[in-house]
């Protein structure tokens, strides 16, 4: 265990503590923290960081920056005056606190709270059970609940990228509240779900209101739950299009209603102060914005209610026009929601899953390490890596019955497991032709990618491409501006990351080997004209371009020039 100030960064574990707690901290920040503890003092250069973490891989410098601004957000630190990490600009980092060893907490009790329950208990009892990891999350939202269920309405937004256990979150509160516990199983619970469908949003108003309506009406409870509407919102028992286009629903009189917020909030009052009710609306990103009103009016209203309203969803970076996050938002500032952002999971919390997926807990050696770092702790990529392991043989059982290696893990380019690779190129066909290209190019620089570069491989104004790639942060989700750069020329370019390297994985495949060889030629050339007379100093990133087009005798001429001209340097 290394300590410095109250911070303590298990390595066995691969956790970062604070003040004996675990912190979120995904892989590839923690390796850099790492290795900046354990060199304490000195000057760490970019190469040296970039060579250590990313052997044989070109990696933007760029990229190192996003990590620090992580990683001082974490520890509190200031980089004018710095506590722990200092920047020498230009240069590299420093890491200044003083670092001290210490011993290990015990794995079984600090690091596993989060997959076991305060009292040590596994939070699965099999392997399809509960979701690994969010012990703490799912706790928060049984304290959310107990709070609404005291007549203080809760709204609670679930944000997180896509795989990272939204849904399973909800579903294990959601069982909670079903088998009930204390005061919970006393007064019964009313549990209403619907979810947004991508595309139905702009075209059917209220889609997942209604299906929670729906929900409401067929269960258990749902003769009282529909004469509630009857009285007091009758148009939203009339659960066709027709309805939902304003044209109301007759009563017994032939008198026909409306459908207004008002009526709906006050039915779902009503409800909910017969029996706690918690309306639940997944993927809310893709909702309409008729849904979005429901939910900010039933924000707002100052009325006691014992309500909640859950919702997931997975945010779109930096966009102001995102109804969704104009409305989060403005119930943030006012303090009329919570909303809870999933981080990827720690390893110990991967060694759980991992286990779980296996049905042992003895895992084969490395299986650990290579999962981790292939899926960053995404629990939807760590399931989809090991069902790949096992449909490719590396994994096979023993004559025991156990898992084992079969066969070398592959390499960190070998290919991404075919469900997600369905799952993204799903998500990328939703895009122009144009946007793919452009994703497609920026997949040519690894995970962090300049403006420049994917301007110089689609032979486009730079300008023109940095619009485009800032349109493109604004709604994906697996795309995130992440800051400026300088050019040598004095030119400034932002640069942008892909929140996973598989989406880049999968962008950097799709492309024929003809078509990824011109732009890597492209972009070593444009490299070459922006540091002209400074060749050197881009020399390595200038040969894996040409290297990665095939082009082996210009890539060793670059690095053989490249030498001449440090060797002339040093003669002078």
């Amino acid at each position: 265990m290394k300590q410095f100030d109250c911070f303590g960064l298990d390595t066995a574990n691969q956790c970062l503590l604070r003040g004996g707690a675990p912190i979120d901290l995904a892989p590839k920040p923690f390796a850099v923290l790492r290795y900046l503890v354990e060199n304490p003092g000195r000057l760490i250069t970019h190469d040296e960081l970039l060579d250590k973490l990313w052997p044989e891989t070109f990696v933007q410098p760029q990229v190192l920056r996003t990590y620090m601004l992580e990683l001082r957000k974490i520890l509190g630190d200031d980089a004018g005056q710095p506590r722990f990490i200092q920047t020498l600009p230009k240069r590299g980092y420093r890491f200044v606190a003083q670092v001290t060893e210490g011993e290990a907490a015990p794995h079984g009790r600090r690091h596993s709270d989060l997959v076991h329950g305060a009292a040590g208990t596994p939070a699965q009892e099999s392997r399809r059970g509960p979701v690994v990891g969010r012990a703490a999350e799912v706790a928060r939202l049984g304290t959310l609940f107990d709070q609404a269920a005291r007549g203080a309405r809760q709204v609670v937004f679930v944000s997180g990228e896509a795989g990272i256990g939204k849904s399973t979150l909800v579903d294990t509160f959601c069982d909670q509240l079903a088998v009930g516990h204390g005061t919970r199983q006393d007064q019964g619970v009313r549990v209403a779900r619907g979810g947004c469908v991508r595309g139905i949003g702009g075209k059917e108003e209220y889609y997942p209101v209604v299906e929670a309506l729906r929900a409401l009406c067929a269960g258990p409870d749902g003769e009282a739950a529909c004469r509630v509407l009857t009285r007091m919102a009758p148009a939203w028992l009339s659960f066709g299009p027709e309805a939902a286009a304003g044209e109301g629903a007759e009563t017994g009189t032939g008198v026909r209603h409306q459908r207004t917020l008002g009526d709906l909030c006050s039915a779902l009052e009503e409800l909910a102060a017969e029996k706690p009710l918690v309306l639940v609306f997944e993927d809310l990103h893709w909702a309409d914005d008729s849904t979005l009103h429901l939910i900010s009016a039933l924000a707002r209203r100052r009325a006691q209610a014992r309500l909640m309203v859950l919702s997931t969803d997975c945010p779109r970076h930096g966009s102001s026009e995102d109804p969704l996050k104009g409305l989060k938002h403005d119930l943030l500032m006012r303090r009329l929601c919570v909303e809870m952002v999933l981080a990827p999971l720690g390893r110990s919390a991967v060694l759980q899953l991992i286990a779980r997926e296996l049905d042992q807990q003895a895992l084969p050696a490395g299986l650990a390490d290579f999962v981790m770092q292939r899926s960053e702790g995404n629990p939807l990529f760590v399931i989809a890596m090991v069902e790949h392991l096992i449909a490719e043989r590396v994994l096979a059982r023993s004559a025991g019955g156990a898992w084992e290696q079969g066969a070398p893990f592959p390499e960190m380019e070998a290919g991404v497991p075919d469900p997600l690779m369905r799952m993204i190129e799903l998500e990328i066909g939703h895009l122009s032709e144009d946007e793919q290209r452009m994703l497609e190019a920026a997949s040519l620089m690894n995970v962090a990618f300049p403006a420049w570069a994917v301007a110089a491989a689609l032979e486009r104004d730079a300008v023109d491409v940095e619009e485009a790639c800032d349109g493109l942060a604004r709604r994906l989700h697996f795309v995130v501006r992440a800051g400026r750069d300088e050019l040598p020329d004095g030119s400034h370019s932002a640069f942008y990351c892909f929140a996973h390297g598989i989406y880049r994985e999968v962008l950097y495949q799709r492309q024929s080997s003809a078509r990824r060889g011109r732009r890597h030629v492209r972009i070593a050339e444009r490299l070459g004209e922006l540091f002209a007379g400074r060749e050197a100093s881009v020399a390595r990133e200038r040969a894996l371009h040409y290297a990665a087009a095939g082009d082996m005798s210009r890539a060793s001429r670059v690095l053989e020039d490249a030498a001449n001209d440090v060797a002339e340097a040093g003669v002078c």
